[in-house]
């Protein structure tokens, strides 16, 4: 799995990971900021954006996935980042392999195992008729059946490309997320904690992360952990309040 990246800036090599659904260009604003002083690779995970298709997807393979880009892109240390699935992405790395990485960035995700939750965003997706829409607006239509909000579904669209002759797919591999979406929801876990400078960051008005997660799964597996909370941000805090995003991570990068 040779996973599909861009590459900007100079420094400290960050890597970043997107969110389910997502693609790398999610964080494509935040990662020019951070490329003024980092070396930044924002990364599309396997079965997401232009990384290859498979029919297996769980954190382990994913986590692997990350290590074979950082062996052939030569950075033995970086710092990564990730936001909800790429979080766990994010986490299940450094528990596996914690000597290939400097620091830790956890986006309003915790460790812990979630309810099924996207089943309205999966069957959205799977309604869309691709062999017959002509233009965005009528997959935008057609999802807004199943999807109230417009910026859900312009999220969602990102995903959406023109192949060679002339029709529309989707860039994520619609039928391997839903056949393994219980491995998505599944709790990271490992037997020995990572003893590494961690940051995770919650949004306020998001219930990803809650207190007793904190005092939970999230002590318990990253020892050396700061948790902060960014108040006026739901879920995608990173486009919501991206100043704030921008501060606490630079700060975090930058503090030995």
């Amino acid at each position: 799995m040779k996973l599909h990246y861009k590459e900007m800036g100079h420094g400290q090599p960050l890597l970043i990971l997107h969110g389910l659904f997502g693609t790398l260009d999610n964080w494509q604003t935040l990662a020019k900021r951070f490329s003024e002083h980092y070396n930044v690779f924002l990364v599309d995970l396997r079965n997401h954006g232009r990384s290859p298709h498979s029919e297996q997807h769980n954190y382990d393979l994913m986590a692997d996935d990350v290590l074979r880009l950082v062996d052939e892109l030569q950075i033995p240390t970086p710092a990564i980042m990730g936001h909800s699935m790429g979080g766990k992405v994010a986490m299940t790395y450094a528990l596996k392999y914690p000597t290939r990485i400097t620091k830790l960035i956890v986006v309003d995700i915790a460790p812990k195992a979630y309810p099924p939750h996207h089943d309205e965003i999966i069957d959205a997706l799977q309604s869309v008729d691709l062999s017959t829409v002509t233009s965005r607006n009528e997959v935008d239509a057609q999802l807004a059946k199943y999807i109230e909000s417009g910026e859900v579904r312009m999220f969602l669209m990102k995903n959406l490309y023109r192949k060679e002759d002339n029709t529309f797919g989707w860039r994520m591999n619609l039928d391997a997320i839903e056949k393994n979406y219980e491995q998505v929801a599944a709790a990271v876990t490992a037997d020995v904690p990572f003893k590494k400078s961690t940051l995770f960051i919650k949004g306020g008005k998001s219930r990803y992360i809650l207190p007793e997660d904190v005092y939970g799964s999230i002590q318990h597996l990253f020892t050396l952990v700061e948790v902060e909370t960014i108040p006026n941000a739901g879920h995608w805090v990173h486009a919501e309040a991206p100043d704030q995003v921008y501060d606490l991570v630079t700060r975090f990068l930058t503090t030995d």
